[in-house]
């Protein structure tokens, strides 16, 4: 945390233009205020470069001094001391680049390699796209796309998923994930567990225990703080965001279809 880049974002950041009373067209700038006339020139510089947008009721927003940004979980922040604000946004630069997505996309392909796929439980074919899956078997998102993943399997969309369990979420999830790992057949009991069908006594083993052990020690690494996380084509997608799900498959598929 210690190298946090500052960004300069101006008057770019999305989702901080604060409603206030629009600043008056007939004031000249020999009569202005200092600040006024700042955030006069801010305003005609925001409608210079962002010149496919329309704006209204520009204002001040509360972030005072440099702001710098973090990684938190997979998901970048930005932080402003001085004012002490926190912002969740999507900064983009001149060019219409969303440079938070490139952050944390840099980041994800940082932390990918800090991950053991030895360790994974692996279900799917092995000549299909890989996704590194974070899950709990008591996340009701995760089940879903458990699902999701047989229904495009079913489309002929299938993926090799390199999962991990989280088990510091739910107070059954350590156990649960031990039971899978010592099935004879884990693939079936992670199914199993996954549509609710859940035996009164769950498996247990030292094998199965041990991994769930390293599957903890690996998200405590890699900062998951939630479920399902996902790691596909080195970019990071943190929950079941079926839009970018569905373009990594799409684009897995059509780079199979244009090989010779």
């Amino acid at each position: 945390m210690r190298r946090l880049a500052e960004l300069a974002l101006g008057a770019a950041l999305s989702a901080s233009l604060l409603a206030a009373p629009a600043l008056a067209q007939d004031a000249s700038p020999s009569s202005e205020e200092p600040l006024a006339a700042a955030a006069r020139d801010a305003q005609q510089a925001l409608r210079q470069t962002f010149t496919n947008l329309q704006f209204e009721d520009f204002g001040p927003a509360p972030v005072k001094g440099p702001l710098y940004q973090a990684n938190a979980g997979g998901r970048m922040i930005y932080f402003a001391p001085e004012s002490g604000h926190l912002l969740f946004a999507a900064v983009y630069d001149r060019n219409g680049v969303n440079v938070t997505a490139l952050a944390q996309d840099a980041s994800a392909r940082k932390r990918l390699g800090a991950i053991d796929t030895s360790k994974a439980l692996a279900i799917g074919p092995q000549s299909a796209p890989v996704v590194i899956e974070f899950t709990d078997p008591d996340c009701p998102y995760c089940q879903a796309l458990d699902r999701f993943w047989s229904s495009k399997a079913a489309e002929g969309k299938q993926v090799r998923r390199l999962v991990f369990f989280v088990s510091g979420i739910h107070p059954q999830a350590a156990a649960k994930a031990e039971h899978i790992l010592c099935a004879a057949d884990p693939e079936a009991a992670f199914r199993a567990v996954y549509s609710g069908s859940v035996p009164k006594t769950l498996g247990k083993c030292a094998e199965g225990a041990t991994k769930v052990a390293a599957h903890a020690e690996m998200v405590r690494k890699l900062g998951v703080s939630g479920t399902p996380t996902l790691f596909a084509d080195g970019k990071l997608i943190s929950g079941f965001q079926q839009a970018e799900i569905e373009a990594f498959l799409d684009a897995k598929q059509q780079a199979g279809n244009a090989r010779p």
